[in-house]
């Protein structure tokens, strides 16, 4: 029988605070613990101070059943891991020999001095289990207090991979009972927002157990996280597939993919199906959109190529925009959005033309505020399509949200 098991990772390390290197050990340790059936409830991080560390050890102990500890086993003033943790245990710590005589056969190996500070390397708590390190100097250890498991692993991660996959892992396997397995899939949809899609799911979502729907607001669009938990893989799959079709059976036309992919690569796969290919004639958004599709192989069998026209005389001069439309109407406006679409289409032989102008800010342009876009849609046939949108955000957030508009309405074209 499989046994419910919380588990919560603690990093210790001031610089995972500044910024200075990522905490990637969670996100692998996190991955491996879904792996095995088990839940992770909480990441949390902790700077090289003494009295937080303890502060974060008690709280970590209160609300879950396995913590993993990594960082601050190293030979400096400032890893507390052991100190910290004997504060709030009164574990003794003691030095392993086997750890200290490997440690003095690198130095010696190396033919250098060995500081005395080295020494705290190989100090453990007294009846703990030593979890030996094949690729550093820190010894790591498991043991039990009140009921719960502690693992304290170096923070160096090829150093915490190696002890966690050979040492850690099969004695939580173990301690887990019967084999589960976590599976995710995210389900990506575009033209809903998230609180409209969380409407239309209600229902599902507040009588979800196995697999859990969790909806999620992304820069492009918003995912759906469908999470299960089987004894197998294969089981696994199936439960989130009876609840992806259900999903997909009242909102399918918003979606677009599953996982890592993304909405570029989805269009070009429906412009190769209905064999189209798609010309753009971007203002504001630089060649984003021009960009994002030729980052995806084989977009050369679909894209004819992209005009930047940021400034008002290439409009005119190279994408023939008419120079009395534009005194008319202005770059910023429908009009003109409309005759680059037009223009892109018949200028670079494509099927589709898409055409982006506006304001991405900070100053306003021709009397619009900075937000402002138009993106229009031209094809062969002479059928076009104008909108009008305001974006929040920065000049960069604009743009971006320029280029997903582009990338939604053409999927909707498309789809």
């Amino acid at each position: 029988m499989m046994k419910n098991i919380n588990a919560e990772i603690v990093a210790v390390g001031t610089e995972l605070l500044l910024g200075q290197i990522a905490n990637t050990n969670a996100q692998w340790i996190s991955e491996k613990l879904a792996s095995i059936g088990i839940n992770v409830h909480h990441h949390a991080v902790v700077g090289d101070n003494l009295k937080r560390v303890e502060e974060q050890f008690r709280i970590s102990g209160n609300r879950s059943d396995v913590m993993i500890v990594t960082g601050g086993l190293g030979p400096t003033e400032d890893d507390l891991t052991r100190e910290a943790f004997q504060q709030i245990t009164g574990a003794d710590i003691v030095e392993h020999e086997p750890a200290m005589k490997k440690i003095e056969a690198f130095f010696q190996k190396q033919k250098t001095d060995m500081t005395p500070n080295n020494r705290k390397q190989a100090r453990v708590f007294a009846g703990s289990d030593v979890i030996e390190n094949n690729t550093g100097m820190a010894a790591g250890m498991s043991l039990s207090h009140e009921g719960k498991t502690w693992f304290f692993l170096p923070g160096v991660p090829r150093e915490m991979k190696q002890m966690m996959t050979y040492s850690v892992l099969p004695q939580l396997q173990q301690l887990a009972g019967e084999k589960m397995v976590i599976q995710s899939t995210m389900l990506r949809f575009t033209g809903i927002g998230e609180s409209r899609l969380e409407h239309e799911l209600r229902d599902l979502i507040h009588e979800q157990t196995n697999p859990t729907i969790a909806p999620l607001a992304q820069n492009e669009g918003v995912a759906i996280r469908l999470t299960s938990k089987a004894a197998t893989s294969d089981e696994a799959t199936d439960v989130i597939n009876r609840t992806k079709q259900e999903i997909l059976d009242r909102v399918g036309g918003h979606y677009y993919g599953v996982d890592d992919q993304t909405l570029e690569e989805k269009v070009l796969a429906l412009l190769k199906k209905k064999d189209v290919s798609v010309g753009a004639a971007e203002s504001l958004t630089g060649g984003m959109f021009t960009d994002k599709l030729i980052s995806v192989p084989g977009a050369s069998d679909v894209c004819r190529g992209g005009i930047v026209c940021y400034d008002t005389k290439v409009k005119e001069n190279v994408l023939h925009i008419p120079e009395d439309l534009i005194r008319q109407y202005g770059t910023i406006s429908g009009e003109c959005a409309a005759a680059m679409a037009e223009n892109a289409c018949s200028l670079l032989k494509a099927d589709i033309g898409i055409s982006f102008t506006g304001v991405a800010g900070p100053d306003s342009i021709e009397g619009h505020q900075a937000g402002t876009v138009y993106i229009a849609l031209h094809d062969q046939s002479g059928k076009q399509l104008t909108r009008k949108y305001t974006f929040a955000g920065n000049r960069q957030t604009i743009r971006r949200r320029t280029v997903t508009k582009g990338y939604e309405l053409l999927f909707n074209l498309l789809n």
